[in-house]
């Protein structure tokens, strides 16, 4: 059995190579919080703990690696942005196999908010096709927070596969 205290970050890479465009730039400042001495941030990068996978990589290939990655995953941190597409590339399949495959609790963190009270209109629109699905049917693996470091930091400590710690309610916010 795998070793479970990773945290598995998923976005939409939008077809993007270049880390400073698109959502990969979300992943380049979680890795910046955690390299900083001055900023209080750390977590285990589940991307870290396995091998790249080179964009010339089969589809299988990419999927074996990330599915790799969960198995070793305590939880999901998804960024979604406003840039965030609805249905594109591999990040629904990400949500599916996470939850339904390896159980992971699920932090959604929105860019652009400083504190989320409730689920409103624009993260309803910006959610991928998996988190809304997963959303409206109240399952209770979704948290949903700020991309702010101590609302991500809460969140990430907070929920974990091990020890079977899950958002109370669909809609739990930290």
């Amino acid at each position: 059995m795998a070793y479970r205290n990773g945290t598995y970050v998923a976005f939409d890479g939008e077809g993007e190579q270049n880390p400073t465009k698109g959502d990969l730039r979300y992943l380049g400042v979680l890795r910046a919080w955690q390299e900083n001495d001055n900023i209080d941030f750390n977590y285990v990068d589940s991307h870290k703990k396995t091998y790249q996978v080179r964009d010339t990589s089969s589809e299988a290939t990419l999927k074996a690696r990330l599915r790799e990655r969960m198995a070793n995953s305590k939880n999901m941190l998804v960024v979604v942005s406003p840039d965030t597409n609805y249905d594109r590339g591999l990040l629904n399949w990400e949500v599916e196999t996470a939850i339904n495959d390896y159980n992971l609790p699920v932090i959604v963190a929105y860019t652009g908010y400083g504190k989320i009270r409730s689920v409103d209109k624009d993260m309803l629109d910006r959610m991928p096709k998996s988190i809304y699905n997963e959303y409206t049917k109240c399952s209770g693996k979704l948290c949903h927070v700020a991309f702010a470091k101590d609302e991500v930091k809460k969140a990430i400590a907070k929920y974990s596969v091990v020890g079977n710690t899950y958002p109370a309610s669909n809609v739990e916010t930290i």
